[in-house]
C-alpha cells in the first residue's frame, strides 16, 4: 500500500487529534478496539499453540483466504494471560519471511552447494542412514556377556510440538532401536 504526502499528513493529523482528545479525558478504548477489529475483519479465528518451548502458549491466529494475517497471545491462557515471548511474538513475521526454507535441502559430503530434494528422497535417505548406523554400531552384549542392545552413536532430541502420547510413541520407537541417549527440547 502506498501513501501520498497528503494522505500521510491527514493520517498524522488525525493521530495527533486522537492523542490530544485522549489526553483531555476522552475514552478511546472503543475506538482502539474497532480499529483492531478492522485488521482481522472477515478472518477466521483459530487457537493454536506456539511451537517454541514446552510451555505451549496459546496463540490466536487470524486466517483469511488461507493465509495467516495476524497472530496474538490468548488472554484466556492461564500461564501467560496473552503475553508472548520474543519468539512467540515473532511467529507471524517468521511465517512470512521470504528467506524461510520451504523445501528439503541436501548438501552432499564435501560439496559446497545445496540441492533441492523431494520429501520421499529425504525420508528414504534418513531411514537408510538410521538402519545402516544401527546395523554397524549396535552393541548387543556388554563386557559381562549380558544382552544390552545399546546404540550409543545416535541421539534423540524431543520436541514440544508433540503431545504426551506422541512423545511416548517416539520414545518407545527409539528404545526399540536401542537408542539410550535422549533429551527433550523443553530442557534446553
Amino acid at each position: 500500500m502506498s501513501y501520498t504526502r497528503r494522505g500521510f499528513l491527514k493520517l498524522t493529523g488525525a493521530g495527533v487529534a486522537c492523542l490530544s482528545l485522549s489526553q483531555l479525558g476522552f475514552d478511546l478504548t472503543e475506538a482502539r478496539a474497532y480499529a483492531t477489529s478492522l485488521k482481522t475483519k472477515g478472518a477466521k479465528e483459530v487457537i493454536t499453540i506456539c511451537p517454541f518451548c514446552s510451555v505451549s502458549c496459546h496463540i490466536i491466529a487470524h486466517v483469511r483466504d488461507g493465509k495467516l494475517i495476524s497472530t496474538e497471545g490468548d488472554p484466556d491462557f492461564p500461564i501467560n494471560e496473552g503475553a508472548l515471548c520474543a519468539k512467540g511474538a515473532a511467529l507471524l513475521s517468521m511465517s512470512r519471511n521470504e528467506h524461510r526454507i520451504k523445501k528439503p535441502l541436501y548438501r552432499a559430503p564435501y560439496s559446497e552447494k545445496w540441492e533441492e530434494k523431494d520429501w520421499d528422497w529425504v525420508l528414504s535417505k534418513i531411514a537408510r542412514r538410521v538402519k545402516d548406523t544401527r546395523d554397524k554400531e549396535l552393541i548387543e552384549k556388554n563386557d559381562k556377556g549380558q544382552t544390552v542392545n545399546r546404540l550409543d552413536s545416535m541421539f534423540l532430541l524431543g520436541t514440544s510440538h508433540a503431545s504426551n502420547e506422541e512423545c511416548a510413541l517416539i520414545h518407545q520407537a527409539m528404545r526399540g532401536l536401542g537408542v539410550v541417549h535422549m533429551d527433550h527440547q523443553a530442557r534446553i
